[in-house]
């Protein structure tokens, strides 16, 4: 793995990710506030570099990710790839996606704990650059969405994974309806490990920099210092998991589709007509690729 990253980035590089040098600990900013975070080319191959390098450095006992502005990533900067392949470049966006994916696949098995602070957007390879570390701090303000059927796209950056592990089959409700999930939601789910006020982060973030430690259980109790309980809004589509369970454990998107349409008849909540109509304006192909790609991760239990 070690020739993917460079030894030497470009300048370019080093103002996308920002590398804060912390007493025991490093905290990087994802730095492209007007494009809400997307990542880019470049910031693939610098949180790359930087990973692997802190991953050797025994004096960083852990990682803060965060972003910069309203998001903390909307995902990958897939318009960028669209160009590469309109001028005949495809691959250059295979390139792209493979040092993604191997990102991904660093932070989940990472040997040093990540904390990202999810305060603001968290959709796509947002989600894929924080949902695989061992810390993901929700606030009032996050924002949780896996939007790629709506795209002819699929779910990837390892969204089969966990969200095949969130409650019943509220995986597939995230998933095939790109669904947007507050920081409560996330957090009862399982997405997020902890629910934290945003005025409370800059004191959270200063007690995790001064912690000499990477044992789990003292971080998890710092961050718990900081924790508020869950408020649950009362049409939270996480209240029915009910109805989410007996539509979205059904074989086939048709299968799923008819259901919700035959429920709607006794529900009335925004949550649930936003569903059907997402499932009817997705690309068809990317539904029925999404849905077998989590149920296969069912069957890896």
């Amino acid at each position: 793995m070690a020739s993917l990253a460079s030894s030497k980035p470009h300048p370019h590089l080093l103002d996308q990710v920002l590398v804060e040098d912390n007493s025991f600990s490093k905290t990087l900013i994802l730095n492209r506030p007007k494009q809400l975070n997307a990542l880019s080319r470049q910031m693939v191959s610098r949180l790359f570099e930087l990973f692997l390098a802190y991953e050797k450095d025994p004096n960083v006992k852990l990682l803060l990710l965060k972003g910069n502005g309203r998001a903390f990533c909307a995902g990958g900067d897939v318009a960028a790839v669209v160009r590469d392949i309109r001028e005949a470049n495809w691959k250059s966006g295979a390139e792209y996606f493979r040092k993604e994916f191997t990102l991904n696949y660093i932070m989940a098995t990472y040997t040093k704990p990540q904390v990202s602070i999810l305060d603001g957007i968290v959709m796509g390879g947002g989600a894929g650059a924080s949902i695989h570390g061992r810390f993901r701090v929700a606030t009032e303000n996050s924002v949780f969405a896996m939007p790629e059927t709506a795209l002819g796209l699929f779910p990837d950056v390892g969204a089969s994974y966990y969200l095949s592990r969130l409650p019943g089959f509220f995986g597939e409700y995230v998933g095939l309806t790109g669904a947007r999930l507050d920081g409560a939601e996330m957090l009862l789910c399982g997405l997020a490990t902890h629910l934290v006020p945003s005025a409370k982060l800059p004191l959270l973030e200063e007690a995790l920099v001064n912690l000499d430690s990477s044992d789990p259980a003292r971080i998890s109790a710092i961050i718990d210092e900081y924790s508020e309980r869950p408020y649950l809004k009362g049409k939270s589509a996480y209240r029915r998991l009910d109805v989410i369970d007996k539509c979205f454990s059904l074989r086939t998107v048709e299968a799923i589709l008819s259901a919700l349409e035959k429920e709607a008849v006794n529900i009335t909540e925004d949550w649930f007509s936003a569903a059907i109509q997402s499932l009817k304006k997705a690309s068809p192909t990317s539904l029925k690729i999404s849905l077998k790609s989590v149920r296969l991760q069912h069957t890896f239990d």
